[in-house]
């Protein structure tokens, strides 16, 4: 688990970047809420929605970003009063919550932004609840809001703007399509809601006042999953994340006590952690949350060993919830999710072949390096959705093996096709009349693959070849042996899981 953070690509140190950036953007927000006079509280409050706009906002252009942040005190600031006035009104406000946290997930359905506006309406409801945030604090922790919000943006769009000085990103692949309760953000707004009420609940028969860990737990495990099994595995790992996070606790967080110097230091370096971490492993990225969270109840005077292991109990009641809302509510299989990813990716491949071909025969139109981009983005989401069948506590062997070696021939796919827009990319590359015959089929193995599995992948033996045509070669030979473990009898690939 160590080697996979400091070890995994770090292409153009963006995951450096990232968190480097964040330390910065939340150090500032907590200094001008200090010097603007406000509280600790208000200063907790500062910080956590620096860390929120730092963290959410992915949109996929600058001017997007601006823009989406600019709307997160349009959706945050009502949701806080919202929870200030009702904290004296348990009834109304866990209502409220519940509302929030479908309103939350049903935003997905709108992209990037949607996500982000999302996330932090119901972070700010939950800050609400971790900092017991009443109407007598509203106009206080209404202000750290807006001034960590302004400082986190000088941060992002003036002192520390990377974005603008790396290529373009291309859009992030929305979830697969559907209307009414066939589309899987519609279901998970529904599961989520059904799965916080009943961490919400069961929440508060453990702890009267710590109950909004459950339902905290119970909204994180669905965001950025599609499926059951994904489902199932993030909150496996959200378990194991705050468990490895107490016990470290109890070696850091409780004898620092609160202690304002190396609080400071460990708190920055949690956040450096979360935001580093954040891209490559779920479960090391809880361990920094557990371990902030605790660091800030030091900071509150309020941390001991029995908080630590109340926070584990919710964050296992919160993960029960989940787990059942997703097991027995509207549920979204994974082989489902799964065969709409693969079948994007593979035309994605195509659709690269053809972009390199035209770039090779003197189209100063094609585009390959934002194929390959849009490709690398879509193995990704392969890669997210497959998690649950290639984890270790999956007993299913065959279904293990075929999605690790489904997963393996789609890397190789990526690496050729790499190959190809590089090859593409060099003016000296001259044009061959066998790419036409080569990228004609690709474009049949993608279509025998994504249409009814009727079709046959054929693999036309070739003399040996080099440059380009080389790479179309290897691209050939991986969507052949894909026919294999993508068409299991019945026909579905990956079927069953």
């Amino acid at each position: 688990m160590l080697k996979r953070v400091f070890v995994a690509p770090d292409p153009g140190r963006v995951r450096l970047r990232f968190a480097g950036r964040a330390v910065v953007g939340i150090g500032l927000a907590v200094v001008v809420c200090a010097l603007a006079g406000l509280s600790l509280v208000g200063a907790v409050t500062g910080g956590l929605a620096a860390l929120l706009a730092l963290f959410t906002v992915a949109d996929a252009t600058v001017r997007g970003q601006a823009v989406t942040t600019a709307l997160l005190p349009a959706v945050g600031l009502p949701v806080l009063a919202a929870a200030a006035e009702l904290h004296d009104h348990p009834v109304a406000r866990d209502l409220t919550f519940l509302a929030v946290v479908g309103a939350g997930v049903y935003a997905r359905r709108w992209g990037p932004r949607g996500h982000s506006l999302g996330v932090f309406a119901f972070m700010t409801f939950f800050v609400a609840q971790f900092l017991h945030a009443t109407a007598a604090r509203l106009p206080e922790l209404s202000a750290a809001v807006v001034l960590s919000l302004l400082s986190a943006a000088a941060v992002r769009f003036g002192l520390w703007c990377y974005e603008d000085r790396l290529p373009p990103a291309p859009p992030a692949p929305a979830p697969p399509a559907g209307t009414g309760l066939a589309r899987v953000t519609t279901r998970q707004a529904v599961q989520a809601t059904v799965g916080a009420g009943f961490a919400l609940v069961v929440g508060q028969l453990v702890s009267g006042q710590r109950w909004y860990w459950a339902v905290g737990a119970t909204w994180w495990i669905f965001v950025n999953t599609a499926s059951r099994g994904e489902t199932l595995v993030r909150g496996f790992r959200r378990v194991l994340g705050t468990v490895i996070g107490i016990g470290l606790g109890v070696l850091i967080a409780v004898p620092v006590d609160g202690a304002a110097l190396p609080t400071a230091v460990l708190l920055a370096a949690c956040v450096f952690g979360i935001f580093y971490s954040a891209a490559v492993s779920y479960t090391w990225m809880m361990l920094c949350v557990t371990l902030l969270a605790e660091l800030l109840y030091g900071l509150l005077g309020v941390l001991t060993p029995s908080l630590l292991a109340l926070r584990l109990t919710e964050t296992g009641v919160g993960a029960l919830g989940a787990a059942l809302a997703v097991l027995f509510v509207l549920p979204v299989t994974t082989h489902r999710t799964t065969d709409a990813w693969i079948q994007r990716a593979l035309r994605c491949v195509h659709a690269c072949t053809a972009e390199a071909a035209a770039r090779l025969a003197g189209s100063p139109d094609a585009d390959p390096a934002s194929r390959v981009a849009e490709l690398e983005q879509l193995l990704g989401r392969v890669r997210l959705s497959v998690a649950p069948l290639v984890h270790p506590l999956n007993p299913l062997l065959g279904r293990k093996r075929r999605a690790r070696r489904v997963l393996a021939l789609l890397d190789d796919c990526a690496r050729e096709i790499r190959g190809l827009a590089s090859v593409a990319a060099d003016p000296e590359a001259s044009h061959d009349a066998r790419l036409a015959a080569a990228c004609w089929r690709v474009e049949a193995a993608v279509e025998a693959l994504t249409g009814d599995g009727t079709g046959q992948v054929a693999l036309a033996p070739e003399p040996p070849a080099a440059g380009a045509l080389a790479h179309l070669h290897g691209v050939e030979r991986a969507l052949a042996e894909l026919a294999a473990p993508l068409r299991t009898p019945s026909g579905s690939p990956l079927a069953g899981a």
